[in-house]
Parts: C-alpha cells; sequence; structure tokens
C-alpha cells in the first residue's frame, strides 16, 4: 500500500492579516488568498495530476481554497471532512494574538514549554492531531494506492506530519507554521509502515505568510 497525501493549506484569510486566532471561526479569504488558491491548485495539478480523492475541512477558508483545484477538472468531487478543521481555541477566538497575550500570560508561558494546553479552554494539539490523522488515514485505506489532496489548515498540518514521523505529541512543535497554500507531502505506506515526509511547507505563492491557527 502506498498513497501519497498532499496537504494543501488554505489561503490568505482576513484573520490571518490582522493576526488574530480563528480556530474554527473564519474570516474568508482576501483577494491574495483567493489568487493564491489559483496558484496553489496549477501546481498540484502540475505536480500530482487529478487525485483519486479530495478532501477539504468544512470551514469557508479551506473549502474556497479548495474550490480552485476543483475547477480546473470540470467539478472533481471533494468530500467535506470536519475531522479536518482548524484546533478550537476557544474563547480566544477572534482576538488579536497581542490581546491574548496581554490576556494570559501565564497560559501562554506555559504553551511556549510545550505544555499541550487548552488555549481559551479549547482543544489539545493532542486531540487535533487524533481526529485529522484519523480522516487521513481512512482516505488513504479507502484509495488504497493513489494521490489523496486534502485541503487544511496549518495546525491539522503540523499534526499531520508528526502524526506520519511517529513523533509523541506535542511533537508538532518541531515543525514550523506552514504557509499560506503551502503543500506538505507524505507518502503514507500503510497501518504498520513506515511513512516519508517527502515535503513540508513547500510554498507555492509569493508573499505567503504562516500564522497561528
Amino acid at each position: 500500500m502506498s498513497v501519497r497525501l498532499v496537504l494543501v493549506r488554505h489561503g490568505e484569510s482576513l484573520w490571518n492579516t490582522e493576526k488574530r486566532y480563528q480556530g474554527q471561526a473564519d474570516s474568508g479569504l482576501t483577494e491574495r488568498g483567493l489568487a493564491q488558491a489559483e496558484v496553489a491548485a496549477a501546481i498540484v495539478e502540475a505536480g500530482f495530476g487529478t487525485a483519486d480523492l479530495v478532501l477539504t475541512s468544512d470551514l469557508p477558508r479551506a473549502r474556497d481554497t479548495a474550490a480552485a483545484y476543483e475547477s480546473r477538472f470540470g467539478g472533481v468531487p471533494v468530500r467535506v471532512d470536519a475531522r479536518l478543521r482548524e484546533i478550537d481555541v476557544g474563547d480566544w477566538t477572534g482576538r488579536t494574538f497581542a490581546e491574548v497575550a496581554a490576556a494570559h500570560p501565564e497560559r501562554l508561558a506555559e504553551f511556549e514549554r510545550g505544555v499541550d494546553v487548552r488555549r481559551g479552554g479549547g482543544e489539545t494539539f493532542a486531540e487535533l492531531r487524533e481526529r485529522v490523522w484519523a480522516a487521513l488515514t481512512e482516505a488513504a485505506a479507502e484509495v488504497g494506492a493513489g494521490t489523496v489532496v486534502a485541503f487544511a489548515h496549518g495546525g491539522s498540518i503540523r499534526v499531520a506530519a508528526a502524526a506520519a514521523l511517529r513523533v509523541p505529541p506535542p511533537g508538532h512543535r518541531q515543525f514550523s507554521p506552514p504557509v499560506n497554500c503551502s503543500l506538505t507531502v507524505i507518502d503514507y505506506g500503510g497501518p504498520d509502515a513506515t511513512h516519508a515526509l517527502v515535503a513540508y511547507n513547500q510554498p507555492t505563492a509569493a508573499g505567503a505568510t504562516g500564522g497561528a491557527d
């Protein structure tokens, strides 16, 4: 069994530019984000062709990024899977990084030390990793051999990379936050096999930036 998992982070969103925590809310893609999605779609098509299965998070910023790829193939079916959502950051959602830093310095200090805290009362990264990796491995089992393209989020992609390399939680912190519309490619060998991280955070668009959640 060998399945290539091509993970695409969504394009630039409004709250990315405003440096706000998004979590499972959505601020919509900017004009630049929509343009980034078109560039990423062309690069994914050139590098991987038509996927055997396309997945997307149910959040609009991911679905709108996936639409650019979908349109290149005359409406290739795209399956929505809520398990690919970004991590839930609870009541930090919509707040700027600066506001949260001022209000919760102790919590952020714990997080920076590597403690898997529930930021804003939301999810832990271990919980995020469990649901994201389940979605991807189930898709890989369904395909059996071929390519799965998945449109997701920075946190989702970081934990997927850590899971693929079997880095114990919170091992995702060893991976830099993916930039908008970057590609991460995993060769998935099966439930008990070794997997390969072929590419991580490979930019597709000039000026793309990373960002928390």
